[in-house]
């Protein structure tokens, strides 16, 4: 697994390794250990979701204040996904700036805000 630091504080493109053979693929899609390895920083995971959308659907914005916040990681199983996160944390250094990413299903990155 991958983990590279975006300018935004927090959010985290993370690539998994893929194991490709003729019988198909397998990768592990997050790690508790090598997240906390890379980033020496600790993730509670309590929820894991799964949606679908249709061709040119936007998804909306979605952000919760503390004590309810919850990180997100987003993969792709089909097709591919632009992936938009915009820091609206008012005291933040990087306030009102935007990371896009595209996430294409076996090719590209998991990306994930803490």
């Amino acid at each position: 697994m991958n983990i590279e630091r975006t300018y935004i504080e927090g959010l985290l493109v993370i690539t998994p390794t893929i194991f490709k053979d003729d019988r198909g693929y397998f990768f592990e899609s997050f790690n508790y250990k090598a997240f906390e390895n890379h980033t020496s920083s600790s993730i509670n995971f309590v929820q894991d979701n799964q949606s679908k959308s249709d061709k040119n659907v936007l998804r909306g914005l979605h952000f919760q204040n503390p004590p309810y916040d919850q990180g997100k990681l987003v993969r792709v199983i089909a097709g591919s996904v632009l992936d938009i996160a915009v820091d609206i944390r008012e005291k933040s250094s990087t306030y009102g700036q935007h990371f896009k990413i595209t996430i294409r299903h076996g090719k590209t990155s998991n990306a994930m805000d803490s």
